[in-house]
């Protein structure tokens, strides 16, 4: 279980609060004056959800802000660092696509990669990195296919993603593959060879 913390002090009224998952976008109540000697409140949080920082302003907007990445492997630091395009096997393994793996300011590591092909077939892959471990990395995120294998598939869907490196392959393979429609999809996230 995570605690829920308020804190108040923002000039402009603003409070933070620290939780596991989403929140509403309807307007927050107002929150009386913080007691300072108030203990945290138990929160329960789904299972394999990453924390977020959501802060409420005046006016009602809610914005969610992700944590640091948990980085627990090194070695998978290195092969991010070394991203060399993503695949889908529809749109093929030869031509791969552009893709974007860094950490922010804030230590929230990105991904944002994409493949499309000439007959209008398309991969996006986007979202924050929550977990970095020994072979695999958690994105918390969207993934999108449209257009293939066949005209007027359409695949959208934004959840925790596990990607893993298994039978030392020098890419990140989605381990979810029939995710949208029963078809099997290979996603893969490539990094250098050297680095298996």
């Amino acid at each position: 279980m995570k605690h829920l913390k308020m804190m108040s002090g923002l000039a402009s009224g603003a409070a933070v609060a620290l939780v596991a998952g989403s929140a509403s976008a309807a307007a927050p109540p107002p929150l009386p004056s913080p007691d300072p000697d108030a203990r945290p409140v138990p929160v329960p949080e789904p299972r394999d959800a990453p924390e977020r920082t959501i802060v409420f302003q005046p006016g009602g907007i809610v914005q969610k802000l992700p944590q640091p990445t948990k980085v627990a492997s090194r070695r998978d630091v290195a092969r991010l660092r070394t991203v060399q395009g993503i695949t889908l096997q529809w749109i093929g393994w030869d031509a791969r696509g552009p893709v974007t793996v860094a950490p922010d300011r804030s230590g929230v590591w990105r991904v944002n990669g994409s493949q499309t092909d000439a007959a209008g077939g398309s991969l996006t892959v986007s979202g924050t990195i929550a977990e970095i471990g020994e072979g695999y990395f958690l994105l918390d995120g969207r993934i999108t296919i449209n257009g293939t294998p066949d005209r007027g598939r359409s695949c959208d869907a934004s959840k925790l993603w596990r990607f893993a490196v298994t039978q030392n392959r020098s890419y990140y393979r989605l381990r979810e593959f029939e995710w949208c429609d029963r078809l099997t999809d290979y996603i893969d996230i490539y990094f250098a060879p050297t680095l298996r």
